[in-house]
């Protein structure tokens, strides 16, 4: 058993000032970058070539382990030559071994184990955000053998990772094939050009637009009232509401010019383009937030089958060309009462629903399926590691 500073040093970074980054030169590795096994480049943040000299003793190296030592403590990620060349931000250690007889890959998996992570939070400052101390680091107790058993230890690591990363790999392929046949059903069904078309406000009683938000404040939300439907509560169409957005029954009678009703559809009209959902008897009397819209339809058209319409990918694109806005996208009761749909007998539509439902719910049973597997590959990786350590690998 030897102590992390006996066999590597233990480098704090430096408050890098965000004022001075630029667009491109050296790589600022911040706790956001630092992910559990991997640094994540998204949206990279670099200093001026020129300040090199100042910052010297901040600079990184290829292969230096790093570490997050605030909010998600624990996670270790390795440094490689492609992100070079970086410095260390604030809160963000790095460990870079000075004993010839680690081997540095022994090291990166062995801090990747989850018995490392729950000893970093155990040993863990704070409340609202956990903050981790670099001396606790330097005296953290691991097993070093000698190195030809390290080298054998990361060759059977590598050996079973490289099966389990063909199998994800071989998983991931699934989920995107499933999506392309998802969307070439969805084209199939609702190919608007096969039926005679109208506008959306030909085949609706109403088009409504939440409440304003002069109309429903902060204060007016509680646990566990009577839910408030915005977009981010639509998805793949149905709602899952949020028990802590919701309003008391006196608002919502306040509100009841926005309140849901069964066969409505609801829609969201800020970002994501085509988040629908149909009302049933269990959403009825729900209210439509700020940010979605009602459709109230005619009774001669369903809901379930209008709702898939409006998130078909024609509908998604007709929305998405008009849509205003640029940081974020908008629909307006203008754009979406011109939304072209078919006009199809009830008895058709009913129909195409039930293909529908036959199509996708074979969709969703084997991405269901594919979500579980991967889940257990996660698992499956701790499990070689903690083998791996324990000496029942090899």
């Amino acid at each position: 058993m030897k102590k992390i500073n006996e066999i590597c040093d233990v480098l704090n970074g430096y408050a890098f000032k965000s004022k001075h980054y630029v667009d491109s030169g050296i790589r600022v590795i911040r706790i956001a970058n630092v992910q559990n096994g991997y640094i994540s480049d998204e949206n990279p943040c670099f200093y001026p070539n020129s300040s090199i000299d100042d910052i010297e003793k901040y600079i990184l190296k290829e292969n230096d382990l790093l570490i997050s030592l605030t909010g998600n403590v624990g996670r270790v990620a390795l440094l490689n030559k492609e992100y070079l060349p970086a410095a260390l931000n604030q809160r963000v250690a790095c460990i870079r071994i000075k004993d010839s007889g680690v081997n540095m890959k022994y090291l990166f998996y062995y801090l990747n184990q989850r018995k490392f992570i729950d000893e970093c939070i155990k040993a863990s400052k704070g409340v609202a955000q956990l903050n981790l101390s670099t001396k606790w680091l330097e005296n953290y107790q691991l097993n070093i053998p000698l190195i030809e058993e390290q080298e054998r230890i990361v060759a059977k690591i590598e050996e079973l990772f490289s099966d389990l990363d063909n199998a994800v790999e071989t998983l991931n392929a699934t989920k995107a094939q499933l999506a392309v046949y998802r969307q070439s059903v969805l084209k199939e069904a609702f190919d608007i050009d096969r039926f005679p078309k109208v506008k959306m406000e030909n085949i609706v009683d109403d088009i409504k637009i939440g409440p304003f938000g002069t109309m429903l404040h902060k204060e007016d939300y509680i646990v566990g009232g009577v839910p408030v439907i915005n977009p981010q509560h639509i998805k793949c169409q149905r709602i899952n509401p949020s028990k802590k957005v919701t309003i008391s029954e006196q608002k919502a009678h306040e509100l009841s010019s926005y309140c849901l009703q069964k066969n409505d559809i609801i829609m969201g009209r800020r970002g994501e383009m085509g988040r629908t959902a149909p009302i049933s008897s269990i959403e009825d009397g729900w209210i439509c937030g700020t940010g979605s819209i009602i459709f109230r339809l005619k009774p001669e058209f369903d809901a379930l089958f209008y709702s898939k319409i409006l998130s078909s990918p024609n509908i998604i694109a007709y929305l998405e060309k008009s849509a205003t806005g640029t940081t974020m996208k908008n629909l307006n009761e203008k754009i979406v009462k011109h939304i072209p749909v078919p006009v199809i007998t009830r008895e058709k539509q009913l129909e195409l629903t039930s293909f529908l439902e036959d199509r996708l719910s074979i969709c969703e049973n084997i991405e269901k399926t594919v979500d579980s597997v991967l889940q257990q590959a996660s698992a499956m990786r701790q499990s070689i590691l903690k083998q791996a350590f324990e000496g029942r690998l090899l």
